[in-house]
């Protein structure tokens, strides 16, 4: 069907396959995250990245024949991947995974195991076309690895801008079609194929197309906040939104009306209003309250998030987070003038605002509402003005938080810089409100006020005690930091607000522990002994001897619920059986199990090709040292993604956005990177500049890496006023003569093996990608313990002994 003749270079096929390859990579984590949480979905994708290492040990020990029937294998493989992105996420699809039953049910890791096999399948496919194409076309390989990096960029740029107008499991679709117009390509840059082989490439294109649409919606985990709502009778998914951001369901409950109130004293006298809950990724909720002439808001003066208003009614307040609006309605309900409800997700706005706006009594067209749709420091550091309350509202669901599955989530809302923009931006007497659910042992609550002491420190507050007040609730708990020092006046409307509600006073200027632990029982009065031992001088021994890690983050290491002691962890598996299964940090040791199991996959897949070696004795001729090889191509693997991982979240407060970040830093390193190995190419005339060549982008490499880290920071403050294209500009600038050096040592080592020792090749195209897929996870982990700044400096250590190592 498929003749062995070669035709043009196929640099066109190998960008849209690595468009379709990255799209997907991209695409999974949103889809994985939806069914499960984020953690687990790095996880699964993580180890599914291995089919390129395995791609790489199949070339190693196949290569001479598939090279001798290349374009069979290489049209082949990428109808394969074309196929296996949608069917192979179906057959993930069948194996239900539950992570929070792993360490009693074998059954689960069976399960897990075939996830891994399933997903990796797309990623060996797409791995060995772009592998085998490199081997065949040594000569050329600048050229092709320009192209891939080029079309991974732009697939993944792409595959963003796809989900904000199609839901994810139509995304897949996208991909699928992709890839399999990679293989048309294919066809016309290698030459004919006759009539039945064209037949049958356009047949497939019907899968994808016709495939049922609920085979590929995502199956929520039970374990998830939305699938436990919707075990309730009557409830039902009234309507659906997506977006890079998330995918939203409103949920209505027709018998038994929703009335989610966790903050409220369970003295309260009204019943709250019927609600729509809006779950995002299967997450929450945030409630759009029911507004009617029957509706009774009394009971918005019984949550713990009303302290403040107790104290002075503030005329300006400042939501940071509205979500479905039950803040900024307290706020109006208790008697601001004006309250400024700040929201990154714009469809979350359009729910309110629009779709539902009868619903909620049009609340943010009220003329007292200001909307903004922007990431919460973007907005502060742009803004002028002043506020009389600042206010974070409750954060997700119990469920995520209190079993650690936010603990590697990037928080820039709860770091010590954070705090400081806080304080800046409130009047005299104002007043800053962060509420958090209860936890035993406490660490939500008193990692706010380690990051509020902190921070008030920094500011030159010396009587930081007479700045600080705590209440608890029976499932919630509010910390008030005032800006300046708590009134005799204040103090006795906050002891009678609490008294009225039966909340407990945890602290406040002159509290005695009498006073503490009154109505919602602990066994000792844990946030009143906590709060003393953080604000006294014996706090950093305190910090240190807790079971939990309450060390106020920043942004350099802006992981606030990451709270795992190695220290504590066998005394919390002995409490396992008894309820301790919620004091396990999940996310941090899903990512430590991870890091382990990608090395030693990583290890089986780079030592097996080197065993085959040995045996046949093939490299005896050769003068390449095989531990060069290893050091030099995993060097560069670790390295290229610790510098891009690093930047996207330098540049997630810069851009203001997320999304902005993590668009603008893939597709700029990796276009760029292109760029800079087919500027390689031309480079590449005579053996003796191999080595000069890949010494000078280094040194550039080490010059920029350190220049940005003792200026960047800087640079950013100053450019931050200016206008959003102007910033999107500014950090395509940074990036591109960093990510245009970068993208020229790993074709340079590639073609000194193609002149030397080309049977090397596909081994240290296994090599960089099992030190990639290790790279994803190590950087996280990294930058946990001692920021990324640091994920910088070993980055550009790496690719100083990359230089040191080439073969």
């Amino acid at each position: 069907m498929i003749t062995d003749t070669r035709s043009r270079l196929p640099v066109y096929s190998i960008a849209v396959l690595s468009a379709a390859a990255l799209g997907y990579e991209i695409l999974l984590v949103r889809l994985l995250s939806i069914i499960q949480w984020h953690h687990y979905a790095a996880m699964i994708i993580s180890l599914a990245l291995l089919g390129y290492g395995v791609s790489g040990t199949v070339l190693a020990l196949f290569q001479k024949r598939l090279l001798q029937w290349f374009r069979f294998y290489y049209l082949t493989n990428i109808v394969l991947f074309g196929l296996t992105s949608l069917l192979c996420f179906l057959f993930a699809q069948q194996w239900s995974f539950h992570p929070e039953e792993l360490l009693f049910s074998v059954g689960q890791w069976r399960n897990l195991v075939f996830i891994y096999l399933s997903l990796a399948v797309p990623f060996f496919f797409a791995a060995n076309a772009i592998g085998l194409a490199l081997i065949c076309y040594r000569e050329q390989l600048s050229k092709l690895y320009a192209a891939d990096l080029i079309g991974a960029g732009l697939g993944s740029l792409a595959i963003i801008l796809v989900l904000f107008f199609v839901f994810p499991d139509t995304a897949l679709r996208f991909i699928s079609l992709l890839g399999l117009m990679a293989v048309l390509i294919a066809v016309l840059e290698t030459g004919p194929v006759k009539r039945p082989a064209w037949i049958l490439l356009l047949a497939l294109l019907v899968i994808p197309i016709f495939l049922p649409g609920a085979w590929l919606q995502p199956s929520l985990s039970p374990y998830k906040d939305l699938s436990q709502a919707l075990r309730v009778t009557g409830t039902s998914i009234i309507d659906q939104r997506s977006s890079p951001l998330g995918l939203i369901a409103v949920m209505e409950s027709t018998k038994i009306p929703l009335r989610y109130a966790p903050e409220a004293s369970l003295h309260l006298a009204s019943e709250p209003p019927a609600q729509l809950g809006m779950f995002i990724d299967g997450n929450g909720p945030t409630v759009i309250t029911r507004m009617s002439g029957e509706s009774h808001l009394d009971y918005l003066a019984q949550f713990t998030s009303a302290l403040p208003y107790a104290l002075k009614v503030p005329e300006n307040v400042l939501v940071l987070g509205a979500g479905g609006g039950t803040a900024v309605l307290q706020g109006l309900q208790l008697g601001a003038q004006k309250v400024t409800a700040v929201e990154l997700n714009p469809q979350i706005i359009g729910l309110v605002k629009t779709t539902y706006a009868d619903y909620a009594g049009h609340l943010y067209n009220d003329e007292r509402v200001q909307v903004i749709n922007r990431e919460a420091r973007g907005f502060l550091t742009a803004s002028e003005q002043q506020f009389d309350l600042i206010q974070l509202p409750l954060p997700g669901g119990v469920g995520a938080s209190a079993t650690g599955l936010y603990s590697l989530s990037e928080d820039y809302l709860h770091t010590v810089e954070a705090f400081r923009y806080y304080l800046d931006h409130l009047t005299p007497g104002g007043y800053l409100m962060i509420n958090s659910w209860v936890k035993l042992p406490p660490r939500d609550t008193l990692k706010i006020i380690a990051t509020a002491i902190a921070a008030l420190k920094e500011t030159g507050v010396r009587d930081i005690d007479q700045h600080l007040a705590v209440i608890r609730g029976w499932q919630t708990s509010g910390v008030l930091i005032k800006k300046d020092n708590f009134s005799t006046k204040e103090i006795e409307a906050l002891k009678a607000f609490c008294e009225q509600r039966s909340f407990d006073v945890s602290f406040y200027p002159g509290i005695t522990r009498e006073e503490v632990n009154r109505f919602n029982l602990l066994s000792e009065p844990f946030y009143y002994l906590g709060t003393r031992a953080l604000l006294g001088k014996g706090a950093d021994y305190y910090l240190g001897e807790y079971k939990f890690n309450l060390t106020a983050a920043r942004d350099n290491r802006p992981f606030f619920y990451h709270y795992f002691k190695w220290d504590s962890l066998s005394e919390i598996l002995s409490l396992y059986g008894r309820g301790g299964a919620a004091l396990i940090d999940t996310g941090y040791l899903v990512s430590v199990a991870t890091l382990l199991q990608a090395i030693l996959a990583s290890v089986f897949l780079v030592l097996l090709p080197v065993y085959f070696f040995q045996r046949k004795r093939s490299l005896q001729q050769h003068s390449i040292s095989r531990s060069k090889v290893l050091v030099y191509f995993t060097a560069l693997g670790l390295a290229f993604l610790f510098i891009e991982i690093a930047f996207i979240q330098k540049l997630m407060l810069f851009l203001h956005h997320p999304l902005y970040a993590v668009a603008v830093t893939l597709t700029a390193f990796l276009i760029f990177a292109g760029l800079g190995s087919a500027w390689s190419q031309r480079q590449l005339d005579i053996k003796g500049t191999l080595t000069i060549g890949i010494v000078r982008p280094v040194i550039v490499i080490f010059l920029l890496g350190l220049s940005y880290l003792l200026l960047l920071d800087k640079l950013f403050a100053g450019a931050i006023q200016l206008s959003d294209s102007v910033r999107v500009f500014i950090s395509i600038a940074i990036i591109a003569p960093l990510a245009f050096c970068m993208g020229i040592p790993f074709p340079r080592g590639l073609t000194q093996l193609g002149r030397q020792a080309p049977e090397l090749m596909p081994w240290a195209w296994g090599i960089n990608g099992c030190a990639s897929v290790i790279s994803a996870v190590l950087a996280s982990l990294i930058a946990i313990h001692i920021g990324f700044n640091a994920v910088i400096v070993i980055a550009i250590l790496l690719y100083i002994i990359a230089a040191q190592y080439f073969p």
